[in-house]
């Protein structure tokens, strides 16, 4: 069992740590998918509480089947989704207004790196959603193509040709706005 699903466990049993620890793992990681969903900061932070509160009230059961964070992210999807069909709004905010100045010796070498990475990121908002998705759980949560499948509902065939046509539009797409990024 992986630490998430011992913490869920122990909060099963009545310890509140148990749940603290899944909130203090998980939360930030969690609230950037769901922002990819729905281009909102705020939204994307009551969506991910929502999770927790769900986890706390209802106490679904964790059956094992996948790890503990591809069971979460998959809970976050659903109730993500069921979010967006309610509102049927999406009110964007941009990576600009939420990052912040690094504060280290070589601010300029760090700027261009922020840069990159809103860059990256704008490129990656242009893309069509489920290739945003893939990107996203593959890269910057690092979920392995099988746990990827499972939160997105598809088979490991479609994440693997999903990946692959999400990093030739992203690679595209930077080279529109004449940027080469080295990991593509």
């Amino acid at each position: 069992m992986d630490n998430g699903a011992s913490s869920y466990r122990r909060f099963l049993e009545g310890d509140d740590n148990g749940m603290f620890e899944l909130v203090k793992d998980y939360r930030d990681g969690l609230m950037l998918y769901i922002n990819s969903f729905v281009q909102d900061i705020h939204a994307a932070e009551e969506c991910t509480e929502e999770v927790f509160v769900k986890l706390a009230i209802k106490k679904p059961k964790f059956h094992g089947k996948s790890s503990f964070k591809t069971w979460l992210y998959a809970i976050g999807r659903n109730l993500t989704l069921n979010y967006i069909r309610q509102t049927r709004h999406v009110t964007k905010i941009s990576l600009e207004s939420c990052s912040q100045m690094p504060d280290a010796l070589d601010i300029e070498r760090n700027f261009l790196k922020e840069e990159q990475k809103i860059l990256l990121h704008q490129a990656i908002r242009k893309l069509k959603s489920e290739y945003q998705q893939v990107l996203y759980l593959s890269y910057f949560e690092d979920f392995s193509n099988v746990e990827t499948a499972k939160i997105m509902r598809k088979t490991k065939r479609q994440i693997e040709n999903l990946l692959y046509n999400a990093r030739k539009s992203l690679k595209l797409e930077l080279e529109k706005d004449g940027f080469h990024y080295e990991k593509l």
